[in-house]
């Protein structure tokens, strides 16, 4: 079902995600989809304890075979001239989930990611932000009542010690993109973590 699908993969800064994400863009990729990683400015800068910016960045292109997309006017790219067949972006910050649900373009990942909305192609997204049900709430409800955006199904992931946390089960990644290149959003959206 992915063999030479055109996967757009964005990667935005929940570093203590990454080792969840990575594996399914592996998978993707052994499934036969093209994967075309595409990184915020945060990934590509920011070192932390989980890991250095250029350490993440070597992954990626040797996971996929394809250097990330690093800008705005290259991701612009996947507009009508060079479309995917999916967008993918996992992790999405509650930063990168607000800007998305109010137009706002300002990174690689925002860019193809709006750029993949305009060519009505499916978009898929996979949270992780201590703010989902804080003042993110707003933005979470928009985008999941928005026409071709598709969510991996998400829960609490520490609902006591961060009762506004939400964190998409990344394990479900490659089954919620299969679905949404159906035009079907996998459920359950909302699972117990």
């Amino acid at each position: 079902m992915l063999t030479n699908k055109k996967i757009g993969f964005g990667i935005t800064g929940s570093h203590c995600t990454y080792d969840q994400v990575f594996p399914m863009i592996e998978k993707l990729v052994k499934e036969g989809a093209d994967v075309q990683p595409v990184v915020s400015y945060t990934v590509q800068t920011v070192d932390t304890r989980f890991g250095d910016a250029e350490d993440h960045l070597k992954r990626l292109e040797e996971l996929t075979g394809h250097s990330p997309v690093r800008s705005i006017e290259l991701a612009e790219g996947f507009g009508p001239a060079n479309p995917l067949d999916c967008m993918v972006v996992a992790p999405l910050t509650g930063n990168s989930l607000s800007k998305l649900a109010n137009a706002i373009t300002d990174s690689p990942v925002l860019m193809a990611t709006k750029a993949t909305m305009r060519n009505q192609a499916p978009v898929v997204l996979a949270i992780s932000t201590n703010d989902a049900l804080g003042l993110n709430g707003v933005n979470l409800m928009r985008l999941m009542a928005t026409k071709g955006i598709y969510f991996v199904p998400f829960g609490q992931d520490a609902p006591f010690s961060k009762p506004n946390s939400l964190v998409a089960k990344m394990e479900y990644l490659v089954d919620t993109v299969k679905a949404a290149l159906q035009h079907e959003q996998y459920q359950p959206i909302i699972m117990t973590y």
